[in-house]
């Protein structure tokens, strides 16, 4: 009876043993990809970013985005605890940069990981503005962070590297409409004078060539969080009660009592308002959403006309 008491205490310690190798290998920084029907998992700081590494990753990859809802003002975030956790369990991250997000850094910072890949936007965009982080609002931009996405993932997964591939060419195709899109604008408005209350647009305007009024610093510091002067102030207020622009395009996420003065303004002087916002509406894809703003805003330009 004794050597089977021994047996069966040999045998659970055995046990024990394998489990914790196991788990030890598991969490010695191994993809979770490795695994047979892990996932790669990816943080993104804002949904687009989320969204798109999605399109590329397909059931590959389990996306969590920070930043998500886009009643809340982006530059007023602030992490949780939750967040970190999700950071520190992550094998790639998705941040912005260009000081944009600087509360990803301090997250990645508290967890370190040398395994963990991380992608940062406003490294990778070839088309920055000056003082302007808002570099997914560049085609040209997005199309190259989804690069950078794809062979992240390629990195982290290589056995699925031609499925990422083929997503890659898929979502570049499903950016072409946008594009021809903005060139039919640029064809029919360029040089139409329009008002801005915040930079984030100046990715698409100058692109289709319309004519930005609004005083730069007036955006730039709507969209830094500061008061602009009021020099600047009473410029853009002008701009609208002289109907020196012909629409508005007003940041509904980064709402100030100047820029809701604006907007009013504009309505009262029967001028096309048209919102964008910072991070993506919940049922879009990145590409339904920077369509339905493009269709708002050409609705508005021929309205103005």
């Amino acid at each position: 009876m004794k050597k089977i008491i021994w047996i069966i205490i040999a045998a659970v310690v055995i046990l024990i043993i394998t489990m914790a190798f196991f788990d030890i290998f598991n969490h010695s920084g191994q993809s979770i990809a490795s695994s047979p029907g892990g996932a790669i998992k990816i943080v993104a700081a804002e949904d687009f970013y989320g969204n798109v590494a999605q399109q590329i990753g397909g059931d590959k990859v389990s996306v969590a985005s920070i930043l998500s809802d886009p009643n809340v003002d982006p530059h007023e975030y602030e992490s949780s605890v939750q967040d970190g956790v999700a950071i520190t369990n992550a094998n790639i991250v998705i941040e912005n940069g260009l000081e944009y997000d600087t509360w990803m850094d301090k997250l990645m910072s508290a967890s370190p990981n040398s395994n963990r890949i991380v992608i940062t936007a406003g490294d990778v965009a070839p088309d920055v503005l000056m003082d302007n982080p808002h570099v997914w609002y560049g085609i040209d931009n997005i199309s190259a962070i989804a690069g950078a996405i794809e062979a992240a993932l390629a990195k982290t997964d290589p056995a699925d590297a031609v499925l990422f591939q083929t997503n890659l060419a898929a979502f570049n195709a499903s950016l072409v409409p946008i594009t021809v899109e903005m060139a039919n604008i640029r064809t029919q408005y360029a040089g139409t004078a329009v008002g801005l209350t915040e930079t984030i647009y100046l990715y698409q305007t100058e692109p289709m060539g319309l004519g930005v009024l609004t005083p730069f610093n007036f955006a730039k510091a709507i969209a830094e969080g500061n008061d602009p002067s009021a020099q600047d102030v009473n410029t853009a207020n002008q701009q609208i009660t002289q109907k020196k622009i012909s629409v508005l395009i007003y940041n509904s996420q980064t709402v100030t009592p100047i820029t809701t003065n604006l907007q009013n303004e504009a309505i009262a002087n029967g001028i096309p308002v048209v919102p964008v916002t910072e991070t993506m509406p919940p049922a879009d894809t990145y590409q339904s959403w920077m369509t339905a703003e493009l269709n708002a805003l050409q609705a508005a330009l021929a309205k103005s006309q």
